[in-house]
């Protein structure tokens, strides 16, 4: 027994939204067939030719990998070029490939996650939070009399909905007064004689991108010819997702422990893991981001965190970040750093299929990391 393309994908996207890749990424599904089923899936950080070597030999129907194969201008897949044959091989090979990449960055668990629980830290937070949601806070007056079938018309628009919950909404009673003037139709009330009505103030919140149906909805319920309403742009709270990870260590240690700690952590490189500042200071407070990280050393030092692990730290950024204060830095290789999200996202679809008989998954043994010889 198996489960088709599109189902499987659908499980990758509910854990790594494509919403939340950066603009200049590709992610997604690369090549196969949503309609086919499958029913042995091997993730990899990298489409190497080896990894497609042992992905058809096991014979996987799908390639997960985080890295794309395709990501910068390309205007041909012919056999004769080193990616397309790749790609060719996969589909004689009736596997597909799926790319994960800054959404899976981002998401929340995500790839960073993965390195702080191989490190043993105790996540507290993003290190780069992205924004939290657009929200719009909608305040409708209405007579009591209709204020259900008016809150019912903006919960089916999509408003109050908070987390976990809907229907959410607050109401509290209220006088509403009006003068109507000589062209209008008021529903109560007469044109030219002030009118005062019991009222309810209703106030629901909804997603920013849904501001114009909410509006319909509102409308289209509101017994009034012009409803009384107020639309206000809640403020940006953050979230839990983003780049990069802060954690805890359930004890500290010196930047020696520690860097000793990661190295046992992490799969073996040529690269190797080393450290950058004095290696007596207390490490409790991490900061870890999966990937090329020195982007992100202004956050870390801005977080007070004891240290920073990323990997691709280039000399003069590191050696500036030191002299401004730090944190302590520790590098490893970026195949290393992301190397448990392998894990992780195999969890992830285990937990969705693993019950369907004849289901596997694997992660690869391909060690992509570039770097073959350390002095």
């Amino acid at each position: 027994m198996s489960v088709a393309l599109s189902e499987v994908i659908s499980a990758i996207e509910e854990a790594y939204p494509p919403a939340l890749a950066e603009s200049w990424d590709s992610v997604g599904l690369v090549c196969g067939d949503p309609a086919e089923t499958v029913s042995r899936v091997l993730i990899a950080v990298d489409a190497t030719a080896a990894v497609v070597d042992e992905a058809l030999a096991w014979g996987a129907q799908l390639l997960l990998v985080h890295h794309p194969l395709l990501l910068r201008g390309v205007d041909t897949v012919g056999a004769h070029t080193p990616k397309g044959a790749l790609l060719h091989r996969l589909i004689r090979g009736g596997c597909a490939l799926y790319t994960a990449h800054t959404n899976a960055d981002s998401a929340d668990p995500g790839v960073s996650d993965a390195l702080a629980q191989a490190l043993g830290l105790t996540v507290t937070g993003p290190l780069d939070a992205a924004p939290s949601e657009p929200l719009d806070k909608w305040v409708v007056t209405v007579p009591s009399a209709d204020s259900a079938t008016v809150r019912d018309a903006l919960f089916e628009a999509g408003a109050g909905q908070v987390g976990d919950y809907s229907c959410c909404s607050w109401t509290v009673a209220g006088t509403g007064q009006f003068l109507p003037g000589a062209h209008a139709n008021p529903a109560l009330g007469e044109v030219g004689r002030i009118e005062q009505v019991v009222e309810d103030r209703v106030e629901v919140v909804a997603r920013r991108a849904l501001r114009s149906r909410v509006l319909a909805a509102l409308r289209a319920a509101h017994p009034y010819e012009e409803p009384a309403f107020d639309v206000l742009e809640l403020a940006d709270t953050g979230s839990a997702l983003g780049i990069g990870r802060v954690g805890e260590l359930d004890e500290p240690e010196t930047l020696r422990e520690f860097t000793a700690r990661v190295r046992r952590a992490l799969p073996e490189t040529a690269w190797g893991v080393r450290a950058a500042g004095d290696p007596d200071t207390v490490v409790r407070t991490v900061a870890v981001c999966g990937g090329s990280g020195d982007s992100l050393l202004g956050a870390a030092r801005a977080r007070g965190v004891d240290a920073y692990v990323t990997a691709d730290l280039r000399h003069h950024p590191a050696d500036e970040h030191l002299r401004g204060g730090g944190p302590v830095l520790v590098d490893v290789a970026h195949w290393a750093s992301e190397q448990p999200w392998c894990a992780q996202v195999r969890d992830v679809l285990d937990a969705r299929f693993g019950r369907v008989d004849g289901w596997a998954t694997a992660v690869s043994t391909v060690r992509t990391d570039p770097w073959t010889l350390g002095a």
